[in-house]
């Protein structure tokens, strides 16, 4: 792996780490394409509490669009959807398993930023998601139709400055989990909830009393992560490669549909 220690230290300070022990680990690597193929398994950092883009079924497996295209990808690369080791995160270890050399990809609800790139690479987007807003309003068939209500939002997300561009009359109550903001629209505090489409989509599907209004707020396309350096441009070439086969098929357009992703 070709990194100087300078970059190495870089890398760090950009995650607010220092010291020795971040030196260390960033030394491990993701492996390359070939070597994964020689190796006959991906390893994938994957949600699994994230209805309905990584999640774990009743029996205790992996399910969900973001897993589906996970082994689909094992099955291009390896010949076997099962040739796979999944790494279960949280969100703020998605980056750093890669970095880390712990896994070959992550596939976890991850966006691109200016920041996440300089240290990692990103494929094509697999998904557009975006801001959305949940009711259980049947006067409410359109984020418009908020209009002055108060819409429950997690208290330091993105979602406060895009409500605030997109629904500038809407009062925004901030809480600190899901829960809270269930709390508000059951007791009837706040009329809509504001978070990311794909999160709202498992949230309705839980909840079906409430509704998932379109269209989005905004546009945030999900990719893939892989490790940044030449060694691994093939892996993503080849990912990249897949991806716009399965665009062009629909695949995954069918797949986001199945899972009940708007």
């Amino acid at each position: 792996m070709v990194r100087t220690l300078s970059a190495l230290l870089i890398q760090c300070l950009s995650f607010g780490l220092v010291g020795a022990s971040c030196l260390m680990s960033s030394l491990s690597a993701a492996e390359d394409l070939a070597t994964i193929q020689r190796r006959g398994y991906l390893v994938v950092a994957v949600k699994e509490n994230l209805r309905p883009l990584g999640f774990r079924d009743r029996e205790g497996q992996l399910q969900g669009f973001e897993i589906e295209i996970a082994r689909r990808l094992a099955q291009e690369l390896l010949g076997k959807p099962d040739a796979i080791v999944f790494q279960p995160s949280l969100n703020q270890d998605r980056l750093s398993l890669v970095l880390n050399g712990k896994a070959d990809l992550t596939i976890a609800r991850l966006t691109q930023t200016d920041a996440r790139a300089r240290v990692v690479s990103f494929s094509i987007p697999y998904y557009l998601d975006g801001t959305a807003l949940v009711t259980r309003n049947p006067a409410i068939r359109k984020p418009a139709d908020i209009g002055q209500g108060k819409v429950a939002v997690l208290n330091g997300s993105s979602t406060i400055e895009t409500l605030r561009y997109r629904l500038p009359q809407a009062t925004l109550v901030g809480v600190d989990s899901y829960q809270a903001a269930k709390d508000l629209l059951d007791s009837g505090q706040a009329i809509g909830f504001a978070a990311d489409a794909s999160v709202l989509a498992g949230w309705v599907q839980e909840f079906p009393q409430y509704r998932l209004l379109l269209p989005t707020l905004s546009v945030e396309p999900l990719s893939i992560v892989m490790p940044k350096g030449l060694q691994y441009t093939e892996l993503q070439q080849r990912v990249n490669q897949i991806l716009r086969r399965w665009q062009e098929e629909d695949w995954l357009k069918q797949r986001a549909a199945y899972w009940g992703l708007p």
